[in-house]
C-alpha cells in the first residue's frame, strides 16, 4: 500500500483516533505531520520546522492527544498569540472531544473567571499564553507538576515577542521528565539554544528551509510614494474581487486603512492589540464566513490564523522584521490553491527588497504602477515612518524586554523609534 493510498494508517495512531480523523474527512497527512506523529507516538522529543499553512497543529496534536489520554499525565501547550492559541483548541477539540477529552484556554483579554471554571473540570490539556499562563501561576490557580507533554508552538514568534523571560519563568516549574515539542516557522539561533536547553536528543523535521516562502503564491512589489500608497489600495481592491488580508506596521495605521476601505464600499475589519478579543474574534470570525471581505491587522495576526481561501495579501506597509514578510504572504496559498501577495514599498525601501529577496533566496517582480484614481477626499492615511522608523525593533504588541533576533532583523539607521501596532 502506498504512502498516499494508506493516510493516516501506519503512523502509530490509535483506532479511536483514526476514526475520529476519518470522520472529520482528514485523509491525507501532510509533510510535517507523516514525518513528526510517528515520532511524538513514540514520546520522543520533536524539532518541527515548517512553514505556515502546513498541518503543524495536527503534526503534534494528535501525538499530545493520544499520548495524554493514554496516561493520566496533563498536556500542556504555549503559544504567542490569543487568536493561535483559540485556534489550537478548536483544532484539539474536534479531535479530543468525542474521545472524552476536556480541554482549558489560558489568556488575556478574556475574563478569568470562565478560565477558572474550566480548571475545575480538570481538563487533560491546557493551551496558554505566556503572560496569562503566569498570572494563574502567580495565584496558584494552575499546577503544572503534572505536565507529561510540553508543546511550544511557533517558538520563534514568542522569542520575537519578547516572551523568553516569562518562558524561563514557567519552564523552571513544569517537571524534567517531560516529552517536549518544539514547532517554528524558522530556526534562528535562539531556537536551537531553547531546544539545547529543554529538549532531550530532539529529532529533528525539517520540512522547508527557514525563510522558504510558500510555494503557491505569486509575488509582486509596488515602489510607492507613502501619500500615493491609498490611491494604489483602491486600485488593486477594485481589481481583486476576493478575501483580502491587508498588513499594517502600526495598529493606528489598521484602524485608518480599515476605515478608508469602508470609505470605499468594502466590507472592512481590523485585529490589532487595541481590540478586545471578542472584537478580535468576531473580526477573524466575520473574515472567515465572508461578512467582512478586507481584513485588516498588524503582525498579531501573521502566524497562526487559519483562514483558508484568502485570495489577496497586501503588504501595505513593509513588515520590521524580515521574517515575517514569509509568515504575512504564508496567509494565502494554503492547503494547495493558489495566492497573491501584493508589497508597497516606498521608493527609499530598496534596501528593505532586497533583504527581503535575500532570505526567500527570490527576486519579487516589480510592476509598474497603474493609472491611479483621482484623490477625491477619501485617501487620508498619513501612516508616514520618519526616516529613522526603519523597521524598528520594539512594537506594541510585544512586551518589555523583548529577545532580540540577532542577523535575522531589519537593521535601524540611525535612532530607534519605539512604534506601536
Amino acid at each position: 500500500m502506498t504512502e498516499s493510498k494508506k493516510g493516516f494508517y501506519g503512523l502509530g495512531i490509535a483506532p479511536g483516533i483514526l476514526e475520529v480523523l476519518a470522520k472529520l474527512r482528514f485523509e491525507i497527512p501532510t509533510p510535517i505531520q507523516e514525518q513528526a506523529i510517528p515520532i511524538g507516538i513514540e514520546g520522543k522529543d520533536v524539532m518541527g520546522i515548517a512553514q505556515t499553512g502546513t498541518g503543524k497543529t495536527l503534526a503534534y496534536g494528535i501525538p499530545l492527544i493520544q499520548r495524554i489520554l493514554g496516561s493520566g499525565n496533563l498536556g500542556f501547550v504555549i503559544a504567542p498569540t490569543r487568536e493561535l492559541a483559540l485556534q489550537i483548541n478548536e483544532a484539539l477539540v474536534k479531535i479530543g472531544a468525542p474521545l472524552g477529552l476536556k480541554t482549558a484556554t489560558l489568556i488575556g483579554g478574556e475574563a478569568i473567571s470562565r478560565q477558572l471554571y474550566d480548571l475545575r473540570r480538570h481538563p487533560q490539556i491546557i493551551i496558554g499564553t505566556p503572560g496569562r499562563i503566569l498570572d494563574h501561576l502567580k495565584q496558584k490557580t494552575v499546577s503544572l507538576g503534572k505536565v507529561g507533554v510540553l508543546v511550544l508552538d511557533e517558538a520563534d514568534r514568542m522569542l520575537d515577542m519578547g516572551f523568553a523571560p516569562q518562558l524561563k519563568q514557567i519552564l523552571a516549574v513544569i517537571p524534567h521528565n517531560r516529552q517536549t515539542m518544539l514547532f517554528s516557522a524558522t530556526m534562528p539561533e535562539q531556537i536551537i539554544k531553547i531546544a539545547r536547553d529543554y529538549l532531550k536528543l530532539p529529532i529533528r523535521v525539517e520540512i522547508a528551509r527557514s525563510g522558504t516562502a510558500a510555494k503557491n503564491v505569486s509575488q509582486e512589489v509596488f515602489f510607492v510614494a507613502q501619500e500615493d500608497k491609498a490611491r494604489l489600495l483602491e486600485k488593486v481592491l477594485q481589481q481583486y474581487p476576493g478575501s483580502v488580508l491587508i498588513f499594517s506596521r502600526t495598529k493606528h495605521g489598521a484602524r485608518k486603512i480599515a476605515s478608508l476601505a469602508r470609505n470605499l464600499g468594502h466590507a472592512a475589519a481590523e485585529i490589532h492589540s487595541n481590540r478586545s478579543l471578542n472584537q478580535r474574534r468576531e473580526a477573524l470570525g466575520g473574515f472567515k464566513t465572508g461578512k467582512y471581505r478586507i481584513l485588516v491587522a498588524t503582525d498579531i495576526a501573521s502566524r497562526g490564523i487559519d483562514v483558508n481561501n484568502i485570495e489577496l495579501v497586501i503588504n501595505y506597509d513593509l513588515p520590521e522584521n524580515v521574517e515575517d514578510y514569509v509568515h504575512r504572504i504564508g496567509r494565502t496559498g494554503r492547503a494547495g490553491s493558489s495566492g497573491h501577495a501584493i508589497s508597497f514599498a516606498r521608493p527609499n525601501q530598496k534596501r528593505d527588497i532586497r533583504t527581503i529577496e535575500g532570505l526567500i533566496r527570490a527576486t519579487l517582480p516589480v510592476s509598474k504602477l497603474p493609472i491611479l484614481p483621482a484623490p477625491h477626499g477619501l485617501h487620508s492615511i498619513t501612516n508616514t515612518p520618519r526616516k529613522s522608523e526603519r523597521f524598528s525593533s520594539r512594537a506594541g504588541d510585544r512586551p518589555h524586554g523583548r529577545f532580540e533576533r540577532g542577523r535575522s532583523r531589519f537593521k535601524s539607521r540611525g535612532k530607534r523609534q519605539r512604534f506601536s501596532r
